[in-house]
């Protein structure tokens, strides 16, 4: 009797954790997980293989009268088939170290291995979130207060680019106090939400989460994006900028949600970078999979060269907030972003 409740324990240990295994191989592309759980497998597997003879000789499918017991848990798509496969698999160990001596560590072992699990599962889930929130956010507007008389002409100005359609805004300030910068953010947070947009704050973390804005974008020289996301926390957008290929790879491996590609063209934002020009752009089209915008000194008359080279996104400073009619420079943006001509 106790060979056939340990053989039966041992084959749903086996296949629930070859279920898993194949999850975390092929779906969550985790080669460190999924060797763990194939070491576990067969650790488990040449625990009992001195029983081996005795366990199959002990097998009675025949007569099992729990093999025609409906299963009635519905396993509606591959996370609900991975959960199940989790529980069975500990149930399982449980028994086998009730039944049949195995150690009790495997399990433990599968409830951190589980815990690993479902933190990719969780992340993945909100960085699907995001993805979808960027991806039709097309236009994105980085602020510059130079040439505005003061803060509610600025505000003005936003509120105007918000009404013409643009629904993503980086709050970008180099000059004024954290105090100034702070106060100002949470006008913007407010204007935002009216327009259903999202709000950046560029380079400083601590003032993206006081006032509570969607995210922060990093230059390289700031905080690193693994430490961003302790302080903001896995819902939060956090983008870098970027300059070469390596500083891409970088940011796809540290789990940016997008990146921005620039400066294609001499800035006088930043008079002193080289321009990257529009072989960086295609690059990262055909290098990088996470969300990308084209930045520097893009404008409705060389934006069509910058489609060309890969950029479905693009970012703009001056041409959108020193636009002499931003409705219908946004107007030119969308149509050349959406049908490639305008």
């Amino acid at each position: 009797m106790f060979y056939r409740i340990i053989d039966a324990n041992l084959n749903r240990a086996t296949e629930g954790l070859r279920n898993i295994e194949e999850y975390t191989r092929f779906i969550l592309n985790n080669k460190e997980i999924s060797t763990q759980l194939k070491n576990l497998r067969h650790a488990i597997t040449m625990f009992f293989e001195k029983d081996y003879n005795n366990l199959i000789n002990s097998r009675n499918t025949k007569d099992d009268v729990g093999k025609n017991i409906e299963n009635i848990t519905k396993k509606s798509n591959n996370q609900n088939v991975l959960r199940a496969n989790i529980k069975r698999t500990q149930q399982a160990l449980r028994v086998l170290n009730e039944y049949g001596s195995l150690d009790d560590s495997y399990r433990y072992k599968m409830y951190e291995i589980e815990k690993d699990i479902m933190k990719i599962v969780n992340y993945d889930k909100k960085t699907n979130i995001k993805n979808a929130l960027l991806r039709n956010r097309n236009i994105y507007l980085i602020t510059s207060q130079q040439g505005f008389e003061d803060d509610n002409d600025f505000i003005d100005r936003i509120a105007q680019i918000l009404n013409a359609g643009v629904k993503l805004i980086q709050y970008r300030e180099k000059n004024k106090s954290a105090k100034e910068i702070i106060n100002t953010g949470k006008k913007l947070r407010q204007l935002c939400s009216m327009y259903d947009a999202l709000l950046i704050i560029n380079d400083r973390v601590d003032i993206a989460k006081i006032v509570d804005a969607d995210g922060v974008h990093l230059g390289q020289d700031d905080i690193d994006i693994i430490s961003a996301r302790k302080i903001l926390g896995e819902d939060k957008i956090i983008g870098i900028s970027t300059h070469k290929p390596e500083d891409a790879i970088l940011a796809q491996e540290q789990n940016a949600d997008y990146i921005g590609v620039g400066p294609v063209f001499k800035t006088p934002t930043k008079p002193s970078t080289i321009p990257v020009g529009l072989e960086y752009v295609k690059w990262v089209k055909d290098n990088i999979q996470i969300p990308f915008y084209a930045i520097g000194s893009i404008d409705e008359n060389n934006i069509f060269d910058v489609i060309n080279a890969g950029a479905t996104k693009v970012a703009a400073i001056r041409a959108l907030m020193n636009s002499l009619n931003i409705n219908e420079t946004i107007r030119k943006f969308n149509e050349a972003l959406n049908n490639g001509n305008y």
